[in-house]
């Protein structure tokens, strides 16, 4: 059974008088038949906790420089006007005794934890989205990785691959940035396109009569899964692994690049959807920079002299895992120059770097 948290917080304008304000909401917690243990943390003012019937639990802490914070857990399919009527008496109970001393009163909507549908993910830059998810379209664990698609009233069938948001069916403007923003001729070109298991890449390119696309994406349940749950992003292009204009290699995309190489193949575009850059330069995080490297100077290798190669980077407030990214640039085996476009991508819900490479 999901727990509903709730929090009701008051910033005052001077500090408190812990000792009174805790004997004063004492009554509204009797009122509710809940049961008191009282800590005393001196200089740090008081921290009580209240057991109620139906499992409800409840934390106050009065802190003495000025900040009030109470936390409600209930269970839920219990009566969910009981916390409501509480947090509402603890409310009034609070201006009655503090009168003009309340600089701020915040409440937030109640956070469900343990629930059978997960809503809550992080963005990139670390803050907490609740995406309005009613339901687990497809959720399944590939030899790679947790491949789950789930359904959001706002946005549609969302993919999520380890827990990491990677496309909707309302992200159109990811898939356009990365194709270049509709600048580029794909008509008659070759292109190359490094992941992109959603399909999305390859549904708009197909539209844009290129001479042949060669996609490359290493799980099949990927594949899968989106091909049945996320049409509205693929349509009918990953029915089929091979198309009048396209095929698609279900291979780890390293061995093929070198293949590509060796072979002296290259494209007119290179798309690399594989991964977005790390977001910090810590050791657990050196591997994802290696590859990302790695996928750098092979995509340099098969791309033509007039060639770009299309990527995204990550959300625009990690300034220094981009700076790194960028820094990378300069360490290929060939000089290249590059430009950037800031796009933002609905589901994300932050603003998204896209870069566009090219050979010096």
């Amino acid at each position: 059974m999901a727990v509903r948290h709730y929090t009701l917080d008051f910033n005052l304008t001077a500090p408190a008088d812990c000792s009174a304000t805790l004997k004063g909401l004492q009554s509204v917690f009797q009122e509710q038949e809940m049961t008191e243990a009282v800590h005393n943390l001196e200089d740090h003012g008081y921290l009580a906790t209240y057991i109620g019937k139906n499992g409800r639990f409840a934390i106050l802490r009065i802190h003495p420089h000025g900040f009030v914070s109470i936390d409600l857990q209930s269970c839920e399919g219990n009566d969910n006007t009981e916390p409501y009527n509480l947090l509402n008496a603890l409310e009034e109970k609070m201006k009655d005794l503090l009168h003009n001393n309340i600089k701020r009163i915040k409440r937030l909507p109640a956070i469900v934890r343990g629930g059978a549908v997960d809503r809550y993910w992080p963005t990139a830059d670390g803050r907490l989205v609740e995406y309005d998810i009613d339901e687990v379209v497809y959720d399944e664990d590939s030899p790679y990785q947790n491949i789950k698609i789930l359904h959001s009233q706002q946005f549609g069938n969302i993919l999520i691959l380890n827990g990491d948001v990677n496309l909707s069916e309302s992200d159109l403007p990811y898939t356009k940035a990365i194709m270049g923003s509709g600048k580029e001729g794909y008509t008659g070109k070759e292109v190359l396109i490094l992941g992109g298991g959603d399909g999305g890449i390859l549904h708009e390119a197909v539209k844009l009569k290129p001479k042949m696309i060669t996609m490359v994406h290493i799980d099949q349940m990927v594949i899968d899964g989106c091909r049945k749950h996320m049409r509205k992003t693929c349509g009918d292009v990953l029915d089929n692994l091979n198309g009048d204009c396209y095929q698609v290699l279900v291979e780890d995309c390293v061995p093929v690049l070198k293949k590509y190489a060796e072979e002296g193949r290259t494209f007119d575009y290179v798309i690399n959807d594989l991964t977005a850059v790390p977001i910090s330069t810590a050791p657990e995080e050196d591997s994802t920079w290696e590859f990302l490297r790695l996928i750098l100077d092979l995509s340099m290798k098969v791309l033509r002299p007039s060639g770009k190669y299309f990527t995204q980077g990550n959300c625009v407030n990690l300034t220094e895992a981009l700076d790194n990214y960028e820094e990378q640039l300069g360490r290929l085996y060939c000089p290249v120059e590059f430009s950037k476009e800031v796009v933002c991508v609905p589901s994300y819900m932050e603003l998204w770097m896209f870069y566009t490479i090219w050979k010096k």
